[in-house]
C-alpha cells in the first residue's frame, strides 16, 4: 500500500510527463520498411544478414542522438551454436515385446518435428518407453507434480500444451485460469522434462491452446536452431525435443489402448499420475554444427544527475530468415515481427533525444535471437551492460499496431508491477480505456523480450493496443488479429505494406516516451511488482544489494 500510495504521489499533477513526442511516423515507415525489406533476408542471426541489419539499427542510433551503450561500442556479442539437423528419417512408435504389432511411422515435418538442444554431431534413441506425463508440470507451490510417483530416466514424455485449467473462462483456477502461466510455454516443458532425465519429450500441438498452427511449428522448428553457446554443450538437456501433430498423438494412444481426450481431462485434475503407454520411440539424426557469436545492439542517452541509473526501451531485431516458400517466396520478412518494434525503438529514440537528457540514463536495446527462444534478451540479463539492479524498469515492443487507432490499451498479464499502475494516466488522456487481454491463453508475458529482464527482477512493460477498434469495435480488432496469426505470423506474407495505418502506434508509442520520461525523470522512483508477482522476491534482494 505505502508504494502504491507514493505511485499517486509522484504521478499526481506535475508529475505526471504530459508532453507530447513528436514520433516521427517517416521513422517508422521508413525503418520497418527497410528491414523487412528482401535485401535483408529475414534477418537470420549469425548469417551475412544480420552484419547489415546490426550496421543499419547503429546507424539509425546515432544519427538518433545516441551514444554507443557498451563501454564505447555498439554492441554486445552473444556467443551462438547454431545446430541443423540433418537426415531426420522416420522416428517408429511400437508395442514392447514380441507382440508389439505394426509400427506407426513418423515422418518429419508433416507428423513430428524434432531437433535437440545438446550440441552433438549425431543424435539416437533406441526403444524409448513412452509416458504420458500430462502437462509436464512440477509446482511444489502449488502442489502439483505430473511427474510425481514415475522414474522418466531414459523415457520419452508425451507433453499436453499450456495449463491444466487453460479452458478456464476468467482467471480462477489453480493457473490463473484462462492466462497461461510460465508452466504452459513450452521452453518450461522441455527444461522440466531434462530435470527429470527424460531421453526425449514431445507436445502434442494443438492450435488454440498453442495459439498458433502447425505450419508456424513447421518453418519455426526445422531448419537451423540456434541456442546459446555454453560450456557443457548442454548435455544435461533431453536428447530429442519436438513436437506431434495432434492427430498423430491420438494413433499413437489408441495404439496404446488409451484415449487422448480422456488423458487430457484426467490430466486437468490435480493429483493426476503420468500413465506409462507400453510403447517405444525410436529414433534419430545427424546435427550440423556451426559457432559464430551474433550481436545485441545498445545505445544509450546518458543522464545528468543520476547517469547510474538506467530506463530500458528494448526490441529484438531477428526473425526466421529463409523459411518454407509460399508461391516461390522462401524469405520470412518479418515486417511487424518485430521490424516494427525495431522502427518503435529507433522513433522513441529520436523523441528522447530531442527532448535532451533526463536525470537517469536511458538505454535502448535490439536485440538478437528472439525467435530462438529469447536468446539475446537473456543472455544480456546474465551478462548486463547496465547493473539489473540499477535497471529502474523499462518497456519492450514486439509487433506494433499498424491497423489504426483502438479505444483500448491492453496491459498483458496484467496484475504484476506498479508500472501498470503509472501508464494508467497516460492512456485516460488519450481517451482510451485499460482493456482485457483478448486471449490470455497464448501466455504474452512469456513469450517476448522483457520475460528474460522480468524474471531477474526488472519490472518491464508488455502492453499495447487491444482489439477494440475506433473503427469496426471489437468485430474489426478480432479479424485483424486473427487474419495476422493465420497468414502472416511467421510466414513470408509478414511484408511491409505502404497502407498500413500508424495511428495507433503513434498513441501506444506516445504511452511509451510518457512513461519512460517519468522514470527517467523521477530518481527517487523505483516501480516494483505487486507482492503475490512471482518476480518479486528477486527484485527485493536485488535492490537490497544495491543499496
Amino acid at each position: 500500500m505505502r508504494r502504491l500510495v507514493l505511485l499517486s504521489l509522484l504521478l499526481s499533477g506535475s508529475a505526471i510527463a504530459q508532453d507530447r513526442p513528436a514520433i516521427s511516423v517517416e521513422t517508422l515507415k521508413t525503418v520497418t520498411q527497410t528491414l523487412s525489406s528482401d535485401a535483408y533476408e529475414g534477418r537470420a542471426p549469425t548469417t551475412p544478414a544480420e552484419d547489415k541489419t546490426v550496421a543499419y539499427i547503429i546507424d539509425r542510433f546515432r544519427k538518433a542522438g545516441l551514444k554507443p551503450g557498451n563501454k564505447g561500442s555498439w554492441t554486445q556479442d552473444v556467443p551462438m551454436v547454431e545446430i541443423t539437423a540433418t537426415d531426420v528419417r522416420p522416428f517408429t512408435v511400437q508395442g514392447k515385446g514380441a507382440a508389439g504389432g505394426s509400427p506407426i511411422m513418423l515422418d518429419y515435418r508433416t507428423d513430428m518435428v524434432v531437433g535437440t538442444y545438446r550440441v552433438t554431431p549425431r543424435i539416437d534413441v533406441k526403444d524409448s518407453e513412452l509416458v504420458f506425463v500430462g502437462y509436464g508440470i512440477t509446482a511444489p507451490e502449488k502442489g502439483w507434480d505430473d511427474y510425481a510417483g514415475v522414474d522418466v530416466r531414459g523415457k520419452t514424455v508425451v507433453i499436453l500444451v499450456n495449463d491444466p485449467d487453460w479452458q478456464t473462462m476468467g482467471r480462477d483456477g489453480p493457473f490463473e485460469g484462462r492466462a497461461m502461466t510460465w508452466y504452459g510455454r513450452w521452453p518450461y516443458k522441455f527444461e522440466n522434462a531434462a530435470k527429470h532425465g527424460a531421453a526425449a519429450a514431445l507436445i502434442v500441438h494443438q492450435t488454440e491452446p498453442a495459439a498458433y498452427p502447425w505450419a508456424v511449428v513447421q518453418s519455426s522448428w526445422t531448419g537451423p536452431q540456434l541456442e546459446l553457446d555454453e560450456p557443457g554443450d548442454h548435455a544435461d538437456q533431453s536428447q530429442v525435443i519436438g513436437w506431434l501433430q495432434q492427430p498423430v498423438a491420438e494413433r499413437i494412444l489408441t495404439a496404446a489402448g488409451r484415449d487422448l481426450a480422456t488423458l487430457t481431462k484426467a490430466a486437468q485434475t490435480k493429483g493426476f499420475k503420468a500413465v506409462p503407454l507400453g510403447l517405444t520411440l525410436s529414433g534419430g539424426f545427424n546435427n550440423t554444427i556451426r559457432r559464430q557469436a551474433s550481436k545485441n545492439v545498445i545505445g544509450v542517452l546518458p543522464g545528468t544527475s543520476v547517469p547510474e541509473d538506467y530506463v530500458l526501451y528494448s526490441a529484438h531485431w531477428d526473425h526466421l530468415g529463409r523459411c518454407d516458400a509460399v508461391d516461390g517466396d522462401d524469405i520470412c520478412n518479418g515486417a511487424l515481427d518485430n521490424a516494427s518494434g525495431v522502427a518503435g525503438l529507433v522513433a522513441l529514440a529520436e523523441a528522447q533525444a530531442k527532448a535532451g537528457p533526463a536525470k537517469r540514463s536511458i538505454a535502448f536495446l535490439a536485440v538478437t535471437a528472439e525467435e530462438s527462444g529469447l536468446l539475446g534478451s537473456g543472455y544480456y540479463a546474465q551478462h548486463p551492460v547496465f547493473p539489473l539492479a540499477r535497471t529502474v524498469g523499462g518497456v519492450n515492443m514486439d509487433v506494433l499496431n499498424v491497423t489504426g487507432r483502438s479505444k483500448d490499451f491492453v496491459l498483458v498479464g496484467k496484475g504484476k508491477s506498479e508500472i501498470e499502475d503509472m501508464v494508467v494516466p497516460f492512456v485516460k488522456a488519450q481517451g482510451r480505456y485499460i482493456g482485457e487481454e483478448a486471449n490470455p491463453e497464448r501466455g504474452g508475458y512469456y513469450r517476448s523480450d522483457h520475460f528474460s529482464f522480468a524474471k531477474l527482477g526488472v519490472p518491464m512493460l508488455d502492453g499495447g493496443s487491444g482489439e477494440d477498434k475506433v473503427v469496426g469495435g471489437k468485430a474489426a480488432g478480432k479479424a485483424a488479429s486473427d487474419d495476422y496469426v493465420a497468414h502472416r505470423y511467421h510466414k513470408p506474407a509478414d511484408e511491409y505494406d505502404p497502407r498500413w495505418d500508424w495511428t495507433g502506434a503513434l498513441e501506444d508509442l506516445t504511452v511509451y516516451y510518457q512513461l519512460g520520461r517519468t522514470l527517467a525523470d523521477r530518481p527517487g522512483l523505483w516501480p516494483n511488482w505487486y507482492p503475490t508477482a512471482e518476480f518479486r522476491g528477486i527484485r527485493d534482494k536485488s535492490r537490497k544489494n544495491a543499496q
